[in-house]
C-alpha cells in the first residue's frame, strides 16, 4: 500500500511539474525570443541533471513573468525534481522582509529608527563602560545601526560555536540572546564601521514581536505575504515543521556524492524565510511599485545607510545597493547549510531575477549575473571586472607573506603558488589590475599593496589595503615577527577561561603544533604566523602577555568577531568545563 501511494505521489508531482513547466515555457515564449530561453537553460545546464541538487529560476520583466523553470533535484532520496513551485530556505534574503516590517512599525509611529535598542531588548548589555582592555564605548546602538550593519555586534553563530554549539545543533532565539547578553564589548563603536552580521536582524525580529505583540512570522504573513499573494512564503520558527514541496539541501560528501545539509534553525529575522521563485518575484515588483507599504517605505529600503563620518554603506533595508556594470541594482544573497540563493532587481529596467538553489557548491549570484547580461547587455556601460594588466612575476612573488590588521586583529596569508599570488587555502589566483592593485579571481574586490612612504624608517613595512563589497577599508601591515620555536610553544600551553562564552579553552602541543580545544569535541590546529599570533579555522588567535612577559590570556578574532578575550587560568585554578558541558546540554545545544 505504501509503495502504491509513493508511486501515485511521484506521478502526481511529475504531472504537476510537466504542466507547470510547459505553462512557464509557453508564457515565456510569448515574451522572449526562443534563443534567449535556450541561453538561460544553458547557464543552468550544469545543474540540470537527475543525480545532483540544482536551482529554480524565475525572471520577470515589467511586472510580468518571463520565465520560470527548475533544474536538478529537489530530493535525491526520493528522486523528486526541482520545479518553479519548489519551496526553498532562502537564508539572508530574509533580512529585507524583517527590515520592511520594522519600517511598517516606524510608519505607524510605534518605534523610531533612532531608538536605542535597549529600549526594546534590555538583555543587550550597556556598552558605555570599559571593555576588558580598558577602552570605553560610549555610543548607543540604534535600530538604524541594526538595519545597516553599523552596530558592531559580534556574530551570533560564531559566539555560539565558540560556546560549544555544533553546526548541526538547534539554534534558538534564546540561545542567541544568551550569547549576546554575555558580551563585554563590540567589534567597533556603533556607526564607525560597517560589517555584515546576523545578530542585528535576529534582534530586529525580536523587536517586531515586542512592539507589535505578534511574532515576526505572524506579522509578516498579515502585513506582507497575504496582501501580495505570496501563498508559499513564511518565516519558519520550527525546524520540525512539515512544509509541502520543500527542497532538501546538500553539500559534497568526502569521497564523492552528496550529503544532506539542512540547518536546524529555530530563530528568524536574519534567516529562515521559506519561499518560491514565483513568490519572490511578487515581492520584487513591490520594491518597484510600493503596493504594500507605499513608495516612501520602498524608497527608504533602497537608501543607503551612513557611517558617522557620512560615508554611505551601500546597504539599505536588508538590501545590497551595489550596482552592476553601470546599472542600478538592489539585491541580496543567502547561504545556510546547503541552501544558496540570490534575488536581484534592476529597478530602472524593471527586471527581476531570482535563483534558489539547494547545493552548497552552486553560486547563484554568478548565475543571476549571467542571466542579467542576457537581458541587459546592450544597456550595460561598465565591465564586470577590472581588466588584467601585465606585471612582472618577480614583483608579484615578493608580495607573498603574512599580513596583520591592527584594526581588526585579522591575519591574511598570501603565497606564490603555481605561478600566481594566492590567499593560502583558496584556489583563486590574484589578478593584477594596475597601480599595485589586484583582484582575487573573479571577484570585484581590490587588494592594494602600498610601499612605505618616502622617508619612512628603514624597518617600515608594506601595507595591504583590502576593499570588498563594503566601504570600510581594512589595512594590514606585513608581519616580520619571527616564528616561535617548538620549545617556545610550551609557554602558550594551558587553560583559558572566557566569561563571554562561558567556556574554558585548552591549549596544548601535538606533533610540534599548538592545538586549541573546547567542549563538545572541538579541536583545531593553530598555525604560527609570527610572534604571539596563530591562525586557525576560527580566525586569528593572539596570546597576550603581562608587562613581565608572562602569557596571561588569548583573544580570538575574525572578520565578524574581534578580540574575544579568554583569561589564562593559574595551574591551581579549577576550570569549569564539566559544568559548562552540562549547562550547554540544558540550554539545548
Amino acid at each position: 500500500m505504501r509503495a502504491n501511494r509513493s508511486v501515485l505521489l511521484l506521478a502526481a508531482i511529475a504531472a504537476t511539474w510537466a504542466a507547470q513547466s510547459d505553462g512557464a515555457r509557453a508564457q515565456a515564449a510569448n515574451a522572449l525570443p526562443a534563443d534567449r530561453l535556450k541561453q538561460v537553460d544553458a547557464i543552468f545546464a550544469p545543474w540540470a541533471g537527475r543525480t545532483a541538487p540544482g536551482c529554480a529560476v524565475g525572471i520577470s520583466s515589467d511586472g510580468k513573468l518571463d520565465y520560470a523553470r527548475g533544474y536538478g533535484m529537489s530530493n535525491l532520496e526520493y528522486d523528486i525534481p526541482i520545479t518553479p513551485d519548489s519551496v526553498f530556505h532562502t537564508a539572508s534574503i530574509s533580512k529585507q522582509f524583517t527590515a520592511f516590517s520594522i519600517g511598517l512599525l516606524a510608519q505607524e509611529g510605534k518605534l523610531s529608527l533612532d531608538d536605542d535598542i535597549r529600549k526594546y531588548v534590555p538583555e543587550i548589555p550597556d556598552y558605555s563602560g570599559p571593555d576588558y582592555s580598558g577602552s570605553d564605548q560610549n555610543k548607543a546602538i540604534t535600530i538604524a545601526n541594526l538595519i545597516h550593519h553599523t552596530n558592531g555586534l559580534r556574530e551570533q553563530g560564531q559566539l555560539l560555536n565558540l560556546s560549544g554549539w555544533r553546526g548541526d545543533d538547534i539554534y534558538t532565539e534564546d540561545d542567541i540572546l544568551w550569547a549576546l547578553g554575555r558580551q563585554r564589548s563590540t567589534n567597533f563603536e556603533p556607526g564607525a564601521e560597517v560589517i555584515y552580521g546576523n545578530a542585528a536582524y535576529t534582534l530586529l525580529g525580536l523587536i517586531v514581536r515586542r512592539v507589535s505583540g505578534k511574532s515576526l512570522r505572524a506579522f509578516a504573513d498579515e502585513r506582507i505575504f497575504k496582501p501580495l499573494g505570496m501563498a508559499d512564503t513564511h518565516f519558519r520558527d520550527d525546524h520540525t515543521e512539515v512544509v509541502p514541496r520543500r527542497a532538501s539541501a546538500y553539500t559534497p560528501r568526502t569521497g564523492g556524492g552528496w550529503q544532506i545539509s539542512v540547518p536546524n534553525i529555530d530563530h528568524y529575522g536574519s534567516t529562515s524565510l521559506l519561499t518560491t521563485v514565483g513568490d519572490l518575484l511578487k515581492w520584487e515588483q513591490n520594491l518597484i511599485d510600493g503596493r504594500i507599504g507605499g513608495k516612501a517605505l520602498v524608497a527608504a529600503m533602497q537608501t543607503s545607510g551612513k557611517l558617522n563620518d557620512g560615508t554611505e554603506t551601500r546597504y539599505g533595508g536588508g538590501l545590497h545597493l551595489t550596482g552592476y556594470r553601470g546599472l542600478r541594482r538592489v539585491r541580496h544573497d543567502g547561504a545556510d547549510g546547503g541552501y544558496r540563493s540570490e534575488a536581484a532587481l534592476f529597478p530602472d529596467q524593471r527586471l527581476a531575477i531570482v535563483a534558489l538553489c539547494n547545493g552548497g557548491t552552486i553560486a547563484p549570484t554568478d548565475l543571476v549575473n549571467k542571466v542579467a547580461e542576457l537581458y541587459l547587455s546592450d544597456r550595460m556601460t561598465a565591465p564586470a571586472l577590472a581588466p588584467a594588466v601585465e606585471m612582472p612575476v618577480a614583483e608579484q612573488s615578493t608580495l607573498a607573506g603574512n599580513y596583520w590588521s591592527p584594526q581588526t586583529d585579522e591575519v591574511v596569508r598570501l603565497e606564490w603558488k603555481d605561478g600566481a599570488l594566492r590567499q593560502v587555502g583558496t584556489p583563486a589566483a590574484f589578478v593584477p589590475v594596475g597601480g599595485g592593485t589586484f583582484r582575487p579571481g573573479e571577484l570585484p574586490h581590490e587588494w592594494r599593496f602600498v610601499p612605505p612612504a618616502a622617508g619612512a624608517p628603514a624597518d617600515a613595512q608594506r601595507e595591504l589595503r583590502i576593499k570588498d563589497a563594503w566601504p570600510t577599508e581594512r589595512v594590514f601591515t606585513r608581519m616580520t615577527a619571527p616564528m616561535p620555536t617548538v620549545s617556545a610553544l610550551a609557554s602558550f600551553a594551558g587553560q583559558y577561561r572566557s566569561d563571554e562564552t562561558d567556556t574554558t579553552y585548552a591549549v596544548r602541543i601535538a606533533d610540534g603544533k599548538l592545538m586549541l580545544a573546547w567542549p563538545r569535541a572541538y579541536d583545531i590546529a593553530l598555525d604560527a604566523v609570527g610572534g604571539d599570533r596563530f591562525l586557525g579555522s576560527r580566525g586569528t588567535v593572539t596570546f597576550t602577555r603581562k608587562a613581565s612577559g608572562e602569557v596571561d590570556g588569548l583573544t580570538i578574532s575574525n572578520r565578524r568577531l574581534r578580540r574575544l578575550h579568554a583569561e589564562r587560568l593559574a595551574v591551581t585554578d579549577k576550570p569549569a568545563t564539566p559544568a559548562i558541558t552540562i549547562m550547554g546540554e540544558m540550554r539545548g545545544r
